[in-house]
């Protein structure tokens, strides 16, 4: 093996601790001497050791002079546990090849510092794109101090989310409705908007095997969320919070006896305001959001500037109909030069299924909200 394939198989071992680290990022580890890999590991949970420590928990001999591959540069803080440079340096690494540079300022460059002057040899950039995308929301959360959002919908082939009644089970397949509640494992919490819960009274969590179910959120701007909706139900237990402008707290016990969390949110142009929403929740530990909102709040987050990927299933059907909605509600942008731009398209085959996963210009959402003003 060499070391793309070392970096690969680190790359598989972070991706299992998905949706158990949030907000730390995923990493994987391994550890090889003599071309033989003697220890691997991942970051298994949130507060527990970190990939580094667990590949070093498995060695299988000494690994004095041998190499480790991490998919992230290793940690040189005290947090929920040591520095993991410190672990590299009293095992008496050789080298450390690492994939995506840390930009946290408690770390930055300064673990690679370190091991410098411990005489360990340091190799930066392999992988890195594999690796910076795998950790996306944590960079995002780091350096921006809000949740990762993801937009996610799905459309037939001619761009409707439902038929003109309403009706939108099922538009894709089964391979992607898995994608979807993987992603809804993976991400710290999922946000809907109030039209959902009533017209779908959805359940939103991740029926996967071995899964956890995202934090539930609903942008409810009046508090009309119905007591006896299936989420309301489970509320105790599975954490949901609902974000409201209602300032009249006598409405907020039914809600509270159910097990559901409040938090009051100012409006702009009467809706909800999303950005100030993101600040408040990114306070909570939430680094990443699932945004499975309906056409409504697909467009306020959007006008918000708050989406950093979109994701777009697909299907191979026509539903037609001038009335059957889209993916995106709201006025629109009046001229073509003022759309949301999207970049780095990675298409994925689901069964019969597109994915379209893209990123979303920051400057386009700019532009974008400034025209609306």
């Amino acid at each position: 093996m060499n070391d793309i394939q070392y970096m690969q198989l680190a790359l598989e071992l972070a991706k299992k601790g998905a949706g158990y680290v949030n907000p730390n990022p995923l990493v994987g580890a391994v550890i090889v001497k003599d071309d033989k890999i003697i220890g691997k590991g991942y970051h298994k949970k949130y507060g527990k050791p970190h990939a580094e420590v667990n590949a070093f928990n498995d060695l299988q001999q000494p690994p004095t002079n041998a190499t480790m591959y991490v998919t992230l540069e290793p940690c040189s803080h005290y947090g929920k546990t040591p520095p993991c440079v410190d672990a590299i340096i009293k095992n008496k690494l050789k080298k450390v090849v690492i994939g995506s540079l840390d930009p946290n300022p408690l770390v930055a460059g300064r673990s690679l510092t370190k091991l410098t002057a411990a005489g360990i040899e340091v190799e930066t950039g392999i992988l890195k794109a594999e690796c910076d995308e795998l950790n996306a929301p944590f960079f995002h959360y780091i350096t921006k101090k809000t949740p990762y959002v993801v937009m996610k919908y799905a459309m037939t082939s001619d761009g409707k989310i439902a038929t003109h009644t309403g009706a939108s089970r099922w538009i894709t397949g089964v391979e992607a409705r898995k994608k979807v509640h993987e992603d809804r494992n993976r991400y710290s919490a999922i946000m809907v908007g109030v039209g959902t819960i009533i017209a779908d009274n959805p359940m939103l969590n991740s029926r996967i095997e071995n899964s956890k179910d995202p934090i539930r959120i609903i942008c409810d701007t009046t508090l009309r969320t119905p007591t006896n909706s299936r989420i309301l139900e489970t509320a105790k237990q599975i954490p949901t919070i609902l974000l409201t402008a209602a300032a009249d707290k006598t409405k907020y016990q039914p809600y509270i006896d159910k097990g559901c969390q409040i938090i009051l949110i100012s409006c702009k142009n009467n809706k909800l305001d999303l950005q100030s929403a993101m600040q408040i929740l990114a306070k909570q530990d939430i680094d990443s959001i699932f945004l499975e909102g309906g056409a409504t709040l697909n467009a306020s987050a959007l006008e918000a500037g708050i989406v950093q990927k979109v994701q777009t299933y697909i299907a191979p059907k026509l539903f037609g109909g001038a009335s059957a909605p889209t993916p995106i509600a709201g006025q629109g942008v009046a001229h073509p030069n003022q759309a949301y731009l999207l970049k780095n398209q990675k298409i994925t085959i689901l069964g019969e299924d597109i994915l379209i996963e893209s990123e979303v210009c920051t400057c386009s959402q700019e532009l974008s909200k400034k025209s609306a003003q």
